[in-house]
């Protein structure tokens, strides 16, 4: 079943309410232009209505964490980790090596002059911007904490794979499988800073944004990154968190307090947080309206439901065309994870796709995290080969052969053909 063919029917009907809604008034679209949110209603299944990213960031390097060639490949604004330097660094990605995704340039900022806003009609008796609810960083870590393990994941991981499998070509940054990484994240429940604030029973939508420069797209600038949430899932399992493996959060990575949604696509999870609209009025921004929905063929007209979960994968802790000699034992190592539940079963092919083998798993199954796996293998006759891995998760997802297309290639879901060479 793949992820990336259809939103669940429930994500659909709650997206079309709030279009019903914006039609009528009742509804605020921040940043959206008018002519772009009606392509939503009336976009044809073909055309291709969404502008291309042109990053406005500050002169030299968008990232400030050193980007090793042994471990990252860097994309413009992002880093994408390799896969290889991955190899026995244990369960939780180590900073220095989890990826990079901006839309401009990593901010500066200091943990002791950040302040959170809250604001919005959605809070007792703040009916205006002009009278916010704040928090300063050491409010939030007098509260109650909680620590997760999670993954955050860009949308368009895997997105190269498109084109080297399915002969398509996708707009966005053509990652391989590295925008990916798993930490124990520290924080407190948005839920707890919500109420504190005085949420009231009239909220339906709180839109986190991010300090990050605005980002410019087509020759527009859009504003700072934000998305709204429902408010059932800012109530869930939504964390402010202010560390990151034990550490304050780096800079890269949101220092110093970010949105962690466990499951749900990366750019939900917004960076250097430093404002928060609670609503009684459906949101939207462009980055559930442009950006970060399915369109093309195989979607609704109007683009499916913007996205929530993330999709199923694996990966080997392999480099691209490693090399491998014939007759010698090895052993294969990788990760598999899933936004709709754990995993519980890894397949392995090393013919390609020929004969299966069932991988031995190191991890018990977990939402919101991946699995590491090992299968043994004593690769036979010289010359280029592909490794398969496919994994089945807890909710019954296994991943297909190929993924379903769509334009701005999100939720590559497919079985990657992972290319090694037998001398």
């Amino acid at each position: 079943m793949s992820a990336a063919g259809s939103a669940h029917p429930h994500e659909i009907a709650y997206d079309r309410r709030r279009l019903r809604q914006w039609l009528a008034g009742e509804a605020r679209a921040d940043g959206v232009t008018r002519r772009r949110l009606l392509t939503l209603l009336a976009a044809t299944a073909t055309a291709t209505v969404l502008p291309g990213g042109s990053p406005a960031h500050a002169a030299g390097s968008p990232i400030v964490k050193p980007l090793p060639p042994a471990s990252f490949i860097p994309r413009g604004t992002n880093a994408e980790t390799r896969w290889e330097a991955l190899r026995g660094t244990g369960h939780h990605t180590p900073n220095a090596l989890f990826f990079v995704r901006n839309h401009t340039a990593t901010p500066v900022l200091d943990a002791a002059d950040w302040r959170l806003r809250l604001w919005g009609d959605g809070l007792r008796g703040t009916p205006a911007e002009d009278r916010p609810v704040e928090f300063g960083y050491d409010d939030l870590r007098a509260l109650p904490a909680v620590t997760r393990t999670a993954f955050v994941e860009c949308a368009g991981n895997g997105r190269s794979h498109y084109a080297t499998q399915q002969g398509e070509t996708p707009a966005g940054t053509a990652w391989t499988l590295g925008a990916i990484g798993v930490a124990r994240w520290r924080g407190v429940r948005l839920a707890d800073v919500l109420r504190r604030a005085g949420l009231s029973p009239y909220a339906v939508d709180v839109q986190p944004r991010g300090l990050d420069a605005e980002y410019v797209s087509g020759g527009e600038s859009l504003g700072r990154v934000r998305r709204p949430l429902p408010l059932a899932k800012a109530l869930d399992d939504v964390l402010l968190a202010y560390e990151m493996n034990g550490e304050p959060l780096p800079h890269d990575h949101g220092h110093p307090v970010r949105v962690l949604v466990p499951s749900w696509v990366g750019i939900a999870s917004i960076k250097w947080v430093g404002d928060i609209e609670v609503s009684a009025r459906p949101l939207y921004s462009p980055w559930n309206t442009t950006f970060y929905r399915l369109f093309g063929p195989a979607h609704p007209e109007d683009g499916g439901a913007p996205l929530t979960q993330q999709t199923i994968k694996s990966a080997f802790e392999l480099a691209s065309g490693a090399t491998f000699a014939a007759g010698r034992s090895q052993v294969l190592h990788g990760r598999s994870w899933s936004g709709t539940g754990g995993i519980v079963r890894v397949d392995v092919s090393t013919d390609g796709g020929a004969r299966w083998r069932r991988a031995r798993l190191h991890d018990r199954p977990r939402s919101g995290t991946w699995t590491r796996w090992s299968i043994p293998w004593t690769p036979g006759t010289p010359g280029p080969a592909h490794l398969l891995a496919r994994a089945t998760d807890t909710a019954g997802r296994t991943q297909p052969d190929t993924s379903v297309s769509n334009t701005q290639g999100y939720l590559f879901d497919a079985v990657v053909r992972h290319p090694v060479t037998v001398l």
